[in-house]
């Protein structure tokens, strides 16, 4: 879908290239200002945005054949085609890879790029989740899976900085659990291409790198590894805002990539927060802080069995947590059940479980996820954590008068 405003419609055209989910209407409250800029080119290549395009009729091919370097060709002969030389090019979410892979294959084409969510190689914790989300799916437990993607894509602990709205979220859980058949051929063929992802290229053109100052998915310290690797580059955070800061703080992030596309200083503007190239390498790389809990022996249950396992924590946080065993006979129960055990919880609320995803394991301890899967468990593990915090502080502040 290309549109265009009178006043620039000869400006270089900019070119949106969304995430797996985002469609033309996702992007209809940006559009108008972008036409601040030039002319946009609204693309949803096959099994992504709107594009409900699984097989080519011709051919008979699946688009799950198409790795993503497919796709980012695909949208260099397409602009041949209709004959465009030059363009900028907004890359959000999954879009930022395939805009990655389309400026290192045709760099002439491209004035500008704009990256918004990116990371040069995927962490281990990122694709097993991802892997987990496909599971979920594919077990037909789509309340959990609706649940699970938007946990993983919002920053469920940080929604009192961000304040997505509770319909948005509502609205966004409606669409993932309700999936139809082919939305769910479409899920698993982006996320298949994500996980077979081993290196993202680094552009060689002018380029703005962004995200979310508490974005969990697409982690700050990734994108800002990434920018730091781009020869002619810019970066910037989006104050109080995740891996959704169209959605979260639209003003703030187009008032950013506007003001990038037209040249201008990006120091200085509202809600956004510039860094040096020292502050990006020294970037915190772990999200939330760890906390200990007053009563640190809990136990490990299984979702199949009676098994219980007892645990010591060592730490947690909203991500996950360090555990040791109490009987190390358990370490290979553990290691074949990585998906299937939760970690019982209890405070003055009462009892709760979460379940987990075993990280990594060894006899100095065990590290896990959480998985995620209800809002009313993350509301629940979150007052945990409060309470302990609490807890402790007022322990400390006894101890102190005592």
């Amino acid at each position: 879908m290309a549109i265009a405003d009178a006043r620039t419609i000869h400006n270089t055209p900019i070119v949106i290239v969304g995430g797996a989910f985002q469609n033309f209407n996702s992007y209809k409250y940006c559009v108008e200002q972008f036409f601040e800029s030039g002319p946009v080119i609204l693309i949803d290549l096959p099994s992504m945005g709107a594009n409900q395009q699984i097989t080519n009729i011709d051919s008979g091919l699946s688009a799950g054949t198409l790795e993503l370097p497919d796709l980012s060709r695909m949208l260099g002969q397409w602009l041949d085609i209709v004959n465009i030389q030059k363009v900028a090019v907004v890359g959000i979410s999954l879009g930022s890879v395939i805009a990655s892979f389309f400026v290192d294959q045709r760099p002439e084409l491209v004035e500008k790029m704009i990256l918004m969510g990116v990371m040069q190689e995927t962490r281990k914790s990122w694709r097993m989740l991802l892997e987990e989300s496909l599971m979920l799916m594919k077990e037909q437990r789509m309340d959990e899976f609706g649940q699970a993607v938007i946990l993983y894509l919002v920053n469920h602990a940080k929604l009192d900085k961000t304040r997505m709205s509770p319909t948005a979220k509502r609205l966004f859980f409606k669409q993932m659990a309700e999936f139809s058949n082919t939305e769910q051929e479409r899920y698993e063929i982006n996320c298949n291409r994500l996980l077979r992802l081993s290196h993202v290229p680094v552009p060689r053109v002018n380029t703005l790198v962004a995200c979310g100052q508490y974005d969990s998915f697409t982690l700050p310290h990734e994108n800002a590894h990434f920018a730091l690797q781009c020869p002619d580059m810019q970066f910037a955070m989006i104050a109080n805002a995740d891996h959704v800061p169209q959605l979260q703080r639209r003003k703030e992030t187009m008032n950013l990539f506007t003001t990038y596309l037209q040249g201008k200083s990006i120091q200085g503007l509202d809600g956004i927060i510039n860094l040096t190239r020292e502050q990006m390498h020294n970037i915190e790389r772990r999200g939330e802080a760890r906390i200990h809990v007053l009563d640190p022996q809990r136990q490990l249950t299984h979702r199949h069995s009676n098994k219980v396992i007892p645990v010591h924590i060592v730490d947690l946080n909203y991500f996950g947590l360090l555990m040791d065993l109490d009987h190390l006979p358990d370490l290979s129960f553990v290691n074949e059940h990585t998906r299937d055990l939760a970690l019982n919880l209890s405070d003055d609320e009462g009892e709760f479980a979460i379940e987990c995803l075993i990280f990594e394991t060894c006899e100095d301890g065990v590290r896990a996820l959480f998985k995620h899967g209800s809002f009313e468990n993350a509301d629940r593990l979150l007052r945990f954590i409060t309470r302990q915090t609490q807890a402790q502080t007022y322990r400390v502040e006894d101890t102190a008068l005592a």
